[in-house]
């Protein structure tokens, strides 16, 4: 670990990293001398990041998988220790929006699977990398957390209690490990320009705390640091936010 590379030496794990906040994310911690595993469903968009990271000297090594697949999930702890042999850093930022609309007006097949893979995949996550994080000298597990999950706005249900659940999950899991050398911590991005973000405001975003991806970047990697000694904190941004255009 150098001052340049502060994260050589580490694997770290990303889910959502074919775009937005994953995918920069994963090419901040190659940067910083990690290996990144990056998880996406879209092979196209796991390639594109692949090639950012190669262009900076970075490795990775792509996971194309759709996180829905619950049990088939639960194999991948013990995937990436075969690979690599350890775990360092799990950043828990895939999601899913669903559909804006009423709770009473809502698709149970849709609730189900905003559940599954804000919720539920996230549970199999860290009963499956949980071994590998812990074993780790300086383990860190990170999620991508939302306010939408801590003030409820009308119309966002199923994506505001999807993320409340994560963000108790995520206390519990900092609870559990207080006496370990894994840290646990979220990150509340706020407004960040993002797929989601367009799909959430087809008219635009009309506020004026957009972020763009890269300048988030910094608070993961505080929380990846084997330096860190955050615990169980949910955190946001602190630079300050791009007017929306």
């Amino acid at each position: 670990m150098t001052a340049d590379k502060p994260l050589a030496g580490r694997v770290a794990l990303i889910t959502g990293a074919s775009r937005g906040i994953g995918a920069a994310v994963a090419l901040a911690y190659a940067k910083a001398g990690a290996h990144v595993a990056l998880l996406a469903r879209t092979t196209s968009g796991l390639e594109a990041v692949d090639d950012q990271i190669k262009a900076v000297g970075g490795s990775a090594t792509l996971i194309p998988f759709d996180l829905k697949k619950i049990d088939e999930l639960e194999a991948l702890g013990p995937l990436i220790d075969s690979k690599f042999g350890k775990l360092d850093i799990f950043v828990a930022n895939a999601g899913m929006l669903g559909t804006l609309s009423p709770l009473a007006h809502g698709k149970m097949k849709e609730w189900q699977e905003v559940m599954t893979i804000n919720v539920t995949a996230n549970a199999q996550l860290i009963r499956t990398l949980d071994p590998l994080l812990r074993a780790s000298d300086a383990g860190r597990a990170i999620f991508t957390v939302s306010g939408i999950g801590v003030n409820a706005s009308a119309y966002w249900g199923s994506y505001g209690v999807s993320k409340a659940a994560l963000i108790m999950m995520a206390q519990t899991y900092a609870a559990e490990t207080q006496k370990t050398n894994l840290r646990v911590n979220m990150v509340r991005p706020g407004a960040v320009e993002t797929q989601m973000l367009a799909h959430a405001y087809p008219g635009g975003y009309q506020g004026d705390d957009l972020r763009q991806p890269e300048e988030i970047v910094p608070l993961f990697l505080e929380l990846a640091s084997p330096d860190c000694k955050r615990h169980g904190e949910m955190l946001q941004p602190t630079a300050a936010p791009r007017k929306a255009a």
